[in-house]
Order: C-alpha cells, then structure tokens, then sequence
C-alpha cells in the first residue's frame, strides 16, 4: 500500500534523484518550506508522483541533515528518514521557522506558494513580505517603524483636536487631555528621538498624518465603503484619510444604511438595528489595528441585502485561527497602534473586540458572525442581516436585569447553541462553540441554576434545553411543540436510514447512534414498530428491528 502522498500541496513536495538533485535546489527547497507552513520534502519522487528512487550520495541522512543545517541561516533542524516503497525514497521533514527569516548559506531567501493552477511553487521572498512575515510571527511591529523621511510638520492640527474629543467621548485615557501636543506624540508612540529631532513613526502618520502624508509614506493604505442593492452601486466610496477621520466616515455613512427596528413580545421591546453598532464599531477597528501595512491593499467596508463585510489586507497572525478566535490570548500585528486606540477609547481595553463583535449578534439571537472568507493573506468579517429572534432576546434581557450586569459571552454562546440544537450533551455543545467542555460544563451549570436551561437524563447522559418558559410566551408554546415534533422526524430518519444500510438495528445502537436514554431509545423504536415502518425480530432488551418484509426464512 503506497504511503507516499500523490501528488504536491503547499506542505508536500517531490523532487527527483535519478541524476542527483544539487544539494543547492534541497537547501533552497528547505528554506522555502520554513518560510512558509513547514512540510515534508519527498527525495526520489518525480512530478508527477511516479517513485524513481534515491542517488547512492543520498542515502546516508545523518549526514544530510548536519549539511543542511550548515547551508541554512539560522541553522535549520530537519528530520530526515528513508523508506521503501517501490524504491527508496528520502523524507526530509521540515518545521517552519518561530524565530524569524531563513535564508540559504549563499543568501537566497525563499518562500512556498500556490499558483492559481493550484499546483505550488518556491519563489523569492522580496523585503516587503519579510516585513509581513515577521509581523504574522510577531517579531515585528511595523506600525512602530520610524519614517525618516517624514517629520511632526506632517502631523494635522485638525486630527489632534479630534484626538482628544475622541477620548472624551470614548471615555478613553484622560491623561492624554492634559498633556502637551509634544508629551501626546511621545505618550502614544506617534514620534521617537532621532539625533535629538522627533521622527513620526508608522503610528502617529496613520493616527495624525494629513492625507498627502499618508499618501506618500504609507502608499499601500486606503479604506473603501460600499453600498451594494442587488447588482445595483448605492454607494462606492474610496478614500485615504487618518484613522479616526476614517472610523467617523465609515460611522457616519454605515448609521445612514442601518436601520432600527423596534421588536415586541406582549410588554417588552427592544430596539434593534440590523447591525449592533457597538460591534460595527469593533469590527472596523479591528480592521485597522491588524490591517497589514506593508501590503498593498484597502480595508473595505460592504454592506449588501445579505449582510456587512469587513475586510482588510493581512491574514491571521501565528497562534490565531478561525477555530481559536473566540479562545485564544489577544494578540495584534500592530501592538503601538492597537495600543494607542485602546488609550484614545475606541478599542477594546482588554485586546478582546472579537467578543463584542461576536455579542452584538448574540444578544438579539441572530445569526452568528462567520470569519470563514479569511485566507493567508486577507481577513475577512461577514455579519449576516437576519431578524432577531423575539424569545431569546427577552430571556437574555430579562437575565441582565437580574443580574444588573451583562450575561458572558460564554454563556451567550451556549444558549444560542441551545436555541439551534436542543436536548443535546455537553461534549455536543462544545463542539459547536468551539469551547473547552469543561467550560460548557461550567456554563451549564449556572444556567440551569439560573433557570434559562433546563437537563434531562442520568448524570452520565445528560442532555440540556433551553427552559419551557422559552416557549412559554403567548403564542410560543407552538414553537416548542414545533422543536420537538422536528426532532422525532430526525431521529426517525436516522433510524429507518439506519436500517435501510445495516439491516437491522437494535435498543444499543439507537442510544449510541442518537445519544439518547435507554427509555427513549425503546419509545422511539415503539413508536416505529406500532406505525408499521419495522418489526421486531424477537423480544426484551435485546429485540433486533428490521424492515417488514426482511425477515430471515
């Protein structure tokens, strides 16, 4: 049985040794995975996946894995091992570089990339993407660089005064207001001292810069909104302005596009804009916190009749992933101007804007927001427009009055999972919340105890719901009769599908197969047996159910 992968991927490559492949192309080839995702390069293998074999100077890996650290700067540490298929062929298994560039002992620095064929290929790393690689290893923060060809001249007055009013009606660092323009600059890392004259950085051109400034230190920068209706341009707007001047902009035409709704059940309303403008407000300073800078590119704005995107140029940082968003330590590309957003008000003080984001939908019980059009290279935020959901919000805003504080987007998050999936375990629910489950679990516990949720089953198999008095309002009754009635129909399906693949089907594997109770387990079966749609072999605990008309002869 082959093991050898068939065919070539960003992680995986195949390099020929019918004529022995120079030792240069395996340096090159090694530094370019450890510029990249790290990978396995497979020695003796054509193209096109066809296994030739190793040249005899190949096939001692000791000694080939002390040569390639020798022609690698830093030295790079591989694991090489031979195995045999149809011939020998060496793997050179290759991590990718934590600590910064690599590049070959003769100079050449390369990385990994797939061409639009989607077949990959090794290219030049040209300076500009060092500087990205480094920031998306945080070993370097662009936004702090000096711009030496730059001076505080470039700074505007009418973007300092805009600063401080900011900060007061951010509720941002009152420090700031009592400074001097000069103590400002310094406090929020906008200048450093160079030969006794203050330089402006990265930071305090994109934060005070007047346009023209901005347009000739920082070219790659530049914010677009968009209105789309259908097929049809409402609004397309591109502009280079400083970052506050841009965040008020953006705020401005997106409240002229975000309608509020008054929602109602009996005595309570609640206000509802299609967007929560809290969120907005995060997502779109998020976008310029982690925009990369050194790549060319706009932060982009949309809003469509299927929702609002936020995007911006510059993927993940290492450590973050989609799968880890809500969980991971925050971390920004650009720590001096995420910082001094903080100070100013608008970001996030505690680094976590990702959670308001993720509330602003949660507590209207709409659809959640989905990051899933993120790439390498791009960042991409898609927050659907959807109708609230009426029961939800009220039992979330009747709990906060209760309590007098905000619920934790934890516990947002479990019962917005409840609220699509009832009756379920908490292994399931933390799955769907990409939470740790003894975190669910712990969530859980305070909500039953609160009363939103409610548990069924033994303490082993227990599953969770949101309360009867979530459907308990007037008229809502129908919906929970409406949740269980769906559920039956599922469980039916599965079963009879069950049947219809293995044959047959017994108590046992409808409660592994449905993680039910042994009771419900039998009451289903019951019910499909009383309805005609299967028969019991035998009977007790151990009855086997097929489907009429298969019984054994």
């Amino acid at each position: 049985m082959r093991t050898i992968p068939e065919k070539e991927s960003l992680t995986i490559e195949f390099k020929s040794d019918r004529t022995k492949l120079p030792d240069s192309d395996i340096f090159e080839a090694v530094v370019a995975f450890s510029n990249t995702e790290g990978g396995d390069i497979y020695l003796g293998v054509e193209d096109d996946g066809e296994i030739t074999g190793l040249d005899i100077a190949h096939g001692n890996p000791v000694q080939l894995n002390a040569y390639i650290a020798n022609n690698t700067v830093p030295p790079v540490s591989v694991r090489t091992e031979i195995i045999k298929e149809e011939k020998e062929v060496l793997i050179i298994s290759v991590p990718k570089s934590q600590n910064g560039i690599v590049a070959t002992a003769a100079g050449k620095i390369l990385r990994r990339r797939i061409k639009a064929d989607g077949t990959p290929e090794n290219i030049p790393m040209y300076p500009t993407e060092i500087s990205t690689r480094l920031s998306d290893l945080r070993l370097l923060d662009y936004s702090s660089l000096v711009l030496n060809d730059s001076s505080v001249d470039d700074f505007d007055k009418i973007e300092i005064d805009r600063l401080r009013k900011t900060v007061l009606a951010y509720d941002g660092d009152k420090f700031l207001l009592e400074v001097t323009d000069e103590e400002l600059f310094k406090a929020l890392g906008f200048v450093r001292e160079q030969g006794g004259i203050l330089k402006p950085t990265i930071t305090g051109i994109l934060v005070l810069g007047r346009p023209e400034a901005i347009k000739r230190t920082i070219p790659t920068y530049s914010v677009s909104f968009q209105v789309l209706e259908g097929t049809r341009i409402r609004v397309n707007e591109d502009f280079v302005l400083p970052v506050l001047a841009s965040i008020d902009r953006l705020n401005g035409f997106i409240e002229a596009w975000n309608p509020e709704r008054e929602i109602e059940m009996g005595f309570f309303r609640m206000a509802a804009p299609d967007f929560n403008k809290r969120a907005i407000r995060e997502a779109i300073v998020n976008a310029f916190s982690h925009r990369d800078y050194s790549r060319m590119g706009r932060i982009r704005i949309l809003l469509a009749d299927e929702g609002l995107t936020v995007a911006n140029p510059g993927g993940f940082i290492e450590g973050i992933s989609i799968d880890n968003l809500l969980i991971a330590e925050p971390h920004g590309r650009n720590p001096l101007l995420a910082d001094a957003l903080k100070r100013i008000g608008l970001a996030e003080k505690t680094g976590r804007g990702i959670d308001r984001i993720f509330e602003g939908s949660l507590i209207y019980g709409k659809l959640l927001p989905d990051y899933s059009a993120s790439s390498s290279v791009a960042v991409s935020l898609f927050i659907p427009r959807s109708a609230p959901d009426v029961r939800l919000a009220k039992m979330i805003s009747d709990e906060q009055k209760k309590d007098g504080r905000p619920l934790p987007l934890n516990v947002l998050l479990v019962l917005n999972a409840l609220k699509e999936t009832p009756k379920v375990s908490a292994e399931v629910i933390a799955e769907s919340v990409k939470l740790p489950e003894s975190v669910v679990r712990t969530v859980l516990e305070r909500t039953v105890d609160s009363g939103m949720v409610e548990v069924f089953g033994s303490e082993r198999k227990r599953r969770y719901s949101l309360s009867q008095s979530f459907y308990s309002e007037k008229g809502m009754s129908v919906g929970y009769s409406a949740n269980k009635a769906a559920e039956e129909t599922k469980f039916r399906e599965i079963i009879l599908n069950y049947v219809k693949e293995k044959g047959y089907i017994s108590r046992s594997n409808v409660i592994e197969l449905l993680r039910v109770s042994d009771n419900k387990a039998y009451k289903l079966l019951k019910k499909l047996r009383d309805e005609g749609e299967l028969i019991s072999e035998n009977k007790g605990h151990y009855a086997r159910y097929i489907l009429p008309g298969k019984q054994r002869k």
